[in-house]
């Protein structure tokens, strides 16, 4: 699978509950706080119809967005 990156925020739950799911999975990602990165904000706006949704995960193409923990379990063995 190509690399995981996450959009997300330090204060958002859903991020977070995302990035430990990930952690306990010792799966590899790259994480991209919007809250710090104008260009990610305006990519996941973009991904969302002009809303700031996190985490937003990109999975090697494939886009999820505020995915579960069982969705994010199917992307990465698809």
């Amino acid at each position: 699978m190509n690399k995981i990156k996450v959009y997300g925020a330090d204060w958002c739950e859903d991020t977070q509950r995302t990035r430990e799911h990930l952690d306990k999975l010792s799966v590899p990602y790259e994480y991209i706080n919007v809250d710090h990165d104008k260009s990610a904000e305006a990519w996941i706006k973009q991904q969302n119809k002009g809303k700031r949704n996190t985490p937003t995960v990109d999975f090697g193409g494939k886009i999820l967005i505020e995915p579960t923990n069982e969705q994010v379990d199917v992307a990465l063995k698809s």
